[in-house]
């Protein structure tokens, strides 16, 4: 094992320098079952030995225990890493168990407000719209957004899953700094606009899920076996019945990069992921979420794979077959709007 450190890059033409590679958080707390915190508060500090410095959370993750969770590894480290989280899915009183999606200027006041509290902080580096409201214009979202930043709340704004006018029309209230969407080796979709949309832009990508929520590292079989009862991906129409089959058949040209590269799965798709910085040319800062050192330093020593033309052209099909939408509901995507 080494502890050398990944490189870094600037977060679009208006963003801070992070290195190559993020963290996810929200796993850490939400979402995908059972973890263990101390192991979890071990593995944030790994990665910034390892040169992570951008840390993803939302306020949405566990109604605002993810931020909580990482408050005091956020106030140790603050001058030595980017905060992000995000603001849009809030909780109907009448129903815990829902979220709806608010973009309006006095709701996002309110949520950021909540999140400065929760993370402990004076100011949140990076600070997304994570779901659009289509009941609201984006230029008077985005024009909240661009004041809190005046009012040095908000240092850096981003957006998730947005389409490329979306994103355009947006820049041209405030500069965006980095869109957030799923992009791997099985989700390409916003490669047709959203992608030329941030480069024209100078606008970063910080694809989520960029190992398709595990199903890439080629450790899963079936939601029944392996997944817990509350583990979110039971709902997700890859990680059922025929399609996980159909789906977990398709790994096999990333088994026999792996095998040339003698590395695991998931660190060709990760590498697969970084990769495309250069092919698109605009910076590309995936966050693929772990909650194991072990693991954070498989997913970091990715950044030093580089695939040949020919293992990029095995790989390439591989999306174009895959098996289900990325969500039941694909109309809260970029591709549902596109």
């Amino acid at each position: 094992m080494t502890d050398a450190r990944i490189p870094t890059a600037r977060l679009g033409d208006h963003g801070p320098e992070v290195g190559v590679q993020g963290l996810g958080c929200m796993g850490m707390s939400f979402a995908y079952g059972p973890t263990d915190a101390e192991e979890a508060r071990a593995t944030l500090e790994r990665a910034l030995d390892l040169g992570v410095t951008l840390y993803d959370t939302a306020d949405a993750y566990g109604d605002g225990d993810n931020e909580r969770f990482l408050a005091p590894f956020v106030k140790a480290h603050r001058d030595d890493l980017v905060i992000a989280t995000k603001f849009a899915l809030s909780i109907p009183p009448d129903d815990p168990t829902k979220r709806i999606i608010r973009n309006d200027p006095p709701y996002i006041r309110q949520a950021v407000e909540a999140s400065l509290k929760r993370l402990d902080v004076d100011v949140i580096d990076l600070y997304y719209m994570h779901r659009r409201d289509l009941n609201v214009p984006i230029e008077d979202s985005v024009g909240t957004m661009a004041e809190l930043v005046r009012e040095g709340k908000v240092k850096h704004l981003g957006l998730s899953e947005v389409t490329a006018d979306e994103l355009r029309a947006a820049h041209a209230v405030h500069p965006i700094a980095a869109v957030q969407s799923e992009w791997s080796l099985f989700s390409r979709d916003i490669e047709a606009k959203v992608v030329p949309a941030a480069r024209e832009l100078g606008v970063a990508l910080v694809p989520y899920s960029p190992l398709g929520r595990g199903f890439l590292t080629g450790a899963f079989t079936s939601a029944d076996t392996d997944l817990s009862a509350d583990d979110f991906r039971r709902q997700q129409p890859r990680f059922t019945g025929d399609n996980a089959t159909a789906n977990a058949a398709l790994l096999d040209p990333i088994r026999t990069v792996a095998a040339s590269h003698g590395v695991s799965l998931g660190q060709v798709a990760l590498a697969w992921v970084q990769q495309q910085a250069a092919v698109h040319g605009l910076p590309v800062i995936p966050i693929p979420g772990t909650r194991k050192r072990s693991r954070v330093e498989e997913n970091t020593a990715a950044t030093r794979i580089r695939l040949t033309d020919e293992e990029l052209s095995l790989l390439d099909p591989i999306a174009a077959k895959v098996a289900g939408d990325r969500y039941a509901d694909m109309t809260f995507t970029s591709a549902g709007r596109e």
